[in-house]
């Protein structure tokens, strides 16, 4: 691939990137307005208890071990916030998410290429 068309390949996706981001309230919004409740998967214990009327041991064991660095994709204390605040919240999660993943990427690939490069 040419030099330049791969930089505008890495453009178009940064672009989908932010377009995705910015699209991630969704998430937020669309359970309120369908009254569809927590979106698929993002269930807690009580979540899982409510749907399937028991706690499977193997979750109930695991429900401690991890702790989000931004729980429900939100700021502590912004729990109760309106849409707006929890929306920007998401918007900022989104991102944050994104760039701690290019910069995982980057560091790998920077290892392997060095790797690849000393043989």
């Amino acid at each position: 691939m040419r030099e330049g068309n791969k930089m505008k390949t890495v453009a178009k996706l940064w672009i989908w990137v932010g377009v995705f981001a910015v699209l991630s309230p969704l998430g937020l919004i669309l359970p309120k307005v369908f009254k569809g409740g927590d979106a698929w998967g993002e269930w807690d214990a009580e979540g899982i208890n409510g749907l399937v009327g028991y706690i499977p041991a193997g979750f109930q064991k695991l429900t401690d071990l991890w702790k989000a660095p931004l729980p429900d994709y939100t700021f502590r204390g912004w729990e109760d916030k309106g849409l707006i605040q929890n929306g920007f919240a998401y918007v900022v999660s989104a991102v944050a998410g994104s760039v701690i993943i290019w910069l995982t990427m980057r560091a790998i690939s920077r290892l392997l290429i060095k790797k690849t490069w000393d043989k």
